[in-house]
């Protein structure tokens, strides 16, 4: 992670220039994974946070897709997917590998990004959905629990705002890459079931798909930014069974 300068880094680390984090998986391991992943059909999912930690990832990902037809029908995930190259950003939607991500690490780390990366890293390549939504990327949303609080509603107010449930970073943390509300409901819903394979049985509202739904207390797409933390659940229904209605 950041915070404990683990992340694995192409350059030292700007507040600890004698260190650049650290693996903690053995290369050749990943590699024998991703080799029996392919041959038994499995998807594959591994954590990244570090730009040399991506950049290692997509390459092994790469090297392992070599032959493959259709790469984007594997759906490999890069777990987090934290701390980009600039040069790196677009490999994902090329090779059809899903950025697994989670709006609410943003603003957990924000007090200590500049510190641990500088600036030019920071802009550059640090949680920028934006940038990855725009070469064709699908990105996949979810709360990371128990590492961060397991409410949807505060990861969604963390990728809408880019800041934290206090206000903070005023303004948000590199505003310009937070995502529009649809974008966001949307990474959390329809293209979180298509990161796992489940497009077509959930993540949206339609005829032939589980019924598994929840009623909010107010509108998240058009309530203002200050306003989203109050939303309440008021009613769980799974499988078409209502399990919580107000309070009950």
């Amino acid at each position: 992670a950041l915070g404990p300068r683990g992340a694995w880094l192409l350059e030292p680390y700007a507040d600890l220039p004698s260190s650049t984090g650290l693996n903690t998986t053995p290369m050749d391991a990943a590699r024998e994974t991703a080799r029996l992943a392919l041959q038994h059909n499995y998807q594959l999912a591994i954590h990244a946070i570090g730009d040399r930690a991506n950049r290692e990832l997509l390459n092994l990902y790469e090297e392992a897709f070599k032959g493959v037809p259709d790469t984007k029908a594997l759906r490999w995930r890069d777990e987090h997917a934290q701390h980009l190259s600039l040069s790196d950003i677009g490999r994902f939607a090329e090779l059809g590998v899903i950025p697994a991500m989670q709006g609410v690490h943003c603003t957990s780390d924000a007090p200590y990004v500049m510190a641990r990366l500088g600036p030019t890293r920071a802009e550059e390549g640090a949680y920028v959905w934006q940038k990855l939504m725009k070469t064709g990327a699908v990105i996949s949303n979810g709360t990371d629990a128990p590492v961060e609080d397991l409410s949807p509603i505060q990861n969604f107010h963390a990728t809408v705002t880019r800041q934290d449930a206090s206000g903070r970073p005023p303004g948000g943390f590199d505003p310009d890459q937070k995502l529009t509300r649809d974008e966001a409901l949307r990474t959390m819903t329809l293209d979180a079931a298509y990161g796992s394979f489940a497009e077509k049985e959930k993540g949206s509202i339609e005829v032939g798909k589980l019924a598994d739904l929840v009623v909010l207390s107010q509108d998240i797409l058009s309530v203002p930014d200050d306003r989203l933390l109050q939303t309440r659940v008021e009613m769980t229904i799974l499988d078409g069974r209502v399990l919580y209605e107000g309070g009950r």
